[in-house]
């Protein structure tokens, strides 16, 4: 059991031998939907408890391949925390994003913790509603290429898309459902896995 707000004085005296981490918390999150609201009071919430947080500041636009800056920061982080919101499913970096911190958790034990930014953990799962009609367009734009072989890469890519929001629908987190977002936020910093 790890508690967030732990991670950070973990960090100084932990025996994790061979990962060095420059942080204590990964924000992946679709800045249209929580960049002004939610993402920024748990970026606060996070930095007031003393964990060293990566929040990128830049919007993201739609490309394939993550900025070798994010790569390197989700590798280099304790713990990771996934805003899932209605358009995070939209954004190919929000999604490539999210495979590589699935493979951190899987390869480097990092701690991953989504939230629920309301939607159905079931809607991530069973891509339906926001996170369907998202996966739908990826498959467009898939269909649409002329190139084979851009065609089967898209593909693969795809599928890896589909499991990644399959495993992280299943993982213990939090939801946003109901809740103030400022007092969401503060109990973000003490979630428990």
């Amino acid at each position: 059991m790890v508690i967030l707000s732990e991670v950070g004085e973990a960090s100084s005296s932990s025996s994790s031998p061979t990962y060095d981490h420059k942080y204590d918390v990964f924000l992946s999150f679709r800045g249209i939907d929580t960049r002004l609201n939610f993402t920024n009071h748990l970026h606060k919430a996070l930095v007031d408890a003393n964990l060293a947080t990566f929040l990128d500041d830049e919007e993201i636009q739609t490309g394939e391949f993550l900025k070798p800056e994010l790569e390197n920061a989700i590798k280099a982080s304790r713990a990771s925390v996934i805003v899932l919101s209605q358009n995070y499913a939209s954004s190919t970096w929000c999604l490539e994003e999210l495979v590589l911190i699935l493979e951190q958790k899987r390869d480097s034990n990092q701690i991953v913790i989504p939230v629920f930014y309301h939607v159905e953990p079931a809607d991530v799962r069973k891509q339906q509603g926001s996170f369907g009609e998202a996966m739908a367009k990826h498959k467009v734009n898939m269909e649409v290429k002329t190139n084979l072989e851009e065609k089967n890469r898209l593909g693969k890519k795809m599928e890896i898309w589909k499991n990644a929001l399959k495993q992280v629908s299943n993982l213990k987190g939090k939801d946003a459902k109901g809740r103030v977002e400022y007092v969401l936020s503060k109990g973000s910093t003490r979630v428990v896995t």
